[in-house]
């Protein structure tokens, strides 16, 4: 069998860009809402939710939301006000670093203490969605997801936080097509190839909590979830180590309950 590297992931840009312009266009639609609300982080899903959202709705009916806190790196902030000038949108800046002190005080929580950082993390993920949700009600528009299926197989993502949306455009493109396709639309190098960082904590980087960087991470996921095939073949496929396929699975594993409606006893 042939290895799993870049030609797995090979994008027909024009074919997937009309079809989550359609999707975009239909989901707004049928919800008879005015438009859209997108969390701009500067980063690569952001950009290119934003940017698709515009060719689906037009500049108007797109809202751009920029919540940085101290730590937020200058150049993430100057990347997401430059994506919105480049495509045209109006957008809102509102500083969190207020609002998620006053739950650290409240919760009596030590920023000195690691067992804390993730808890205190997911809060400031959830501040950015109740801010997102202020918008969206306000002008009733739609909160547009900006997770990506990398993201979600291994459930990178704060439950109610960023995962709370009321749609997802990209979640089924791997986060290496999500820089192909991004480069492809126009958004800027710096931007399509930057590294993936949530930034909620100083010095935050996507590798502190994932198995591999995702030109490596991805075709993993392609030969676990796409092709359905043991991971002790994904590993020779790949030449990622067994231990570390069979990690990735375990994270599948673990994080179901964040990919599935909450159980009931019958609906």
């Amino acid at each position: 069998m042939k290895k799993l590297g870049k030609d797995a992931l090979k994008l027909d840009f024009e074919r997937t860009t009309n079809e989550i312009v359609e999707f975009i266009r239909k989901t707004v639609k049928d919800a008879n809402a005015a438009g859209v609300a997108v969390g701009l982080s500067g980063g690569t899903d952001s950009s290119l939710v934003a940017t698709l959202c515009v060719r689906a709705l037009g500049e108007n009916k797109v809202l751009g939301v920029i919540m940085p806190m101290v730590f937020t790196p200058a150049q993430d902030i100057d990347d997401a006000k430059d994506l919105a000038e480049w495509l045209g949108i109006r957008t809102e800046f509102v500083n969190i670093q207020d609002i998620s002190e006053t739950f650290s005080k409240q919760l009596g929580i030590d920023q000195n203490d690691l067992k804390q950082r993730i808890p205190m993390a997911n809060i400031r993920a959830r501040i950015r969605m109740v801010v997102l949700y202020y918008y969206a009600n306000l002008h009733n528009y739609l909160v547009a997801g900006t997770g990506d299926r990398s993201e979600r197989l291994i459930g990178y993502f704060t439950k109610y936080g960023d995962g709370g949306v009321d749609f997802s455009p990209i979640s089924h493109l791997y986060k290496t097509q999500v820089r192909e396709l991004s480069k492809h639309l126009g958004i800027p190098d710096k931007i399509a190839y930057k590294p993936s960082s949530p930034q909620l904590y100083p010095g935050h980087k996507v590798t502190d909590e994932i198995p591999l960087e995702y030109e490596e991470l991805d075709p993993v996921l392609v030969g676990l979830f796409d092709r359905k095939l043991p991971p002790r073949q994904v590993s020779q496929l790949t030449g990622v180590p067994i231990k570390v396929v069979e990690e990735v699975l375990r994270r599948f594993e673990r994080t179901k309950h964040k990919r599935t409606y909450p159980p009931m006893v019958r609906e």
